[in-house]
């Protein structure tokens, strides 16, 4: 049965309603999944296209979020495996891709999202790791007070070694022995030397493209987010699938490993 516009707006508004006095995540971490397939499935004879529809609607799926107070994003743009795996002709279209998301979108005149990176920069482009510095720059000033993290070149594993690594550094500069920082390594430690500390950790993961997993995203900062999967593709997503995903969450108990 074809939902007529009218039907649709019905139904999206009855969504939001439900969600009036519940519990909204403060942080979402989204899993851009199925870019490609999407393209595939529109017929399109290059599916790297998909990367751009999906770029653009990126855009969408950040207003959503304002509109409901939800201050803290993290978007998975693509991992490490992505960057080494992929042809070099699709990681070329997809970094091209990521310098228009940051410039030409977050970081045009009047962005309303503080733009910070997460990843292994020195793996990208020059060209994109420009981009991308211009952009955290040229957004540092928002006045929102909202916060998108680009996970680019990204890979929760090696986030946490890197962490390690900068936390041993650092003893090992005032002066700690190894067997002292062992003695007294915490939960905390580690945290606070991840890529972005001052962040709350995320609420809620996305994903989308019907595959059930994490792939390597925020391993230690989603050990207690809540999960949920959406068979939509990311170009595909909807307001409708995001809020049926925010109504899952309102209905669970969170008990953070209890």
């Amino acid at each position: 049965m074809r939902v007529t516009a009218p039907l649709y707006a019905l139904y999206a508004r009855r969504l939001r309603k439900q969600l009036d006095g519940t519990a909204l995540p403060g942080h979402v971490g989204l899993i851009m999944d199925g870019n490609r397939r999407w393209a595939r499935q529109q017929g399109m004879a290059n599916p790297s296209l998909g990367h751009w529809y999906g770029a653009e609607h990126a855009e969408r799926v950040l207003s959503w979020c304002e509109s409901l107070g939800i201050r803290y994003v993290t978007v998975f743009l693509c991992s490490t495996e992505n960057l080494t795996s992929r042809a070099d002709g699709e990681v070329a279209f997809l970094m091209d891709v990521v310098e228009r998301l940051a410039t030409d979108q977050l970081a045009r005149p009047g962005a309303r999202w503080r733009v910070h990176v997460a990843g292994a920069v020195d793996l990208l482009p020059a060209s994109t790791a420009r981009a991308l510095k211009h952009a955290a720059e040229a957004t540092r000033e928002c006045p929102t007070g909202a916060h998108v993290t680009l996970a680019i070149g990204y890979g929760g594993r090696q986030e946490i070694v890197d962490g390690l690594r900068d936390l041993l550094t650092e003893r090992a500069t005032s002066g700690s022995t190894l067997t002292e920082v062992a003695e007294t390594l915490t939960v905390d430690d580690v945290a606070a030397h991840l890529y972005a500390p001052e962040h709350p950790e995320p609420d809620l993961i996305i994903r989308t493209s019907g595959e059930q997993r994490l792939s390597n995203f925020l391993l230690w900062q989603g050990a207690y987010a809540e999960l949920h999967f959406c068979d939509a593709y990311w170009p595909a997503f909807r307001d409708i699938d995001f809020l049926r995903a925010l109504r899952s969450y309102a209905g669970r108990q969170r008990r953070f490993g209890a």
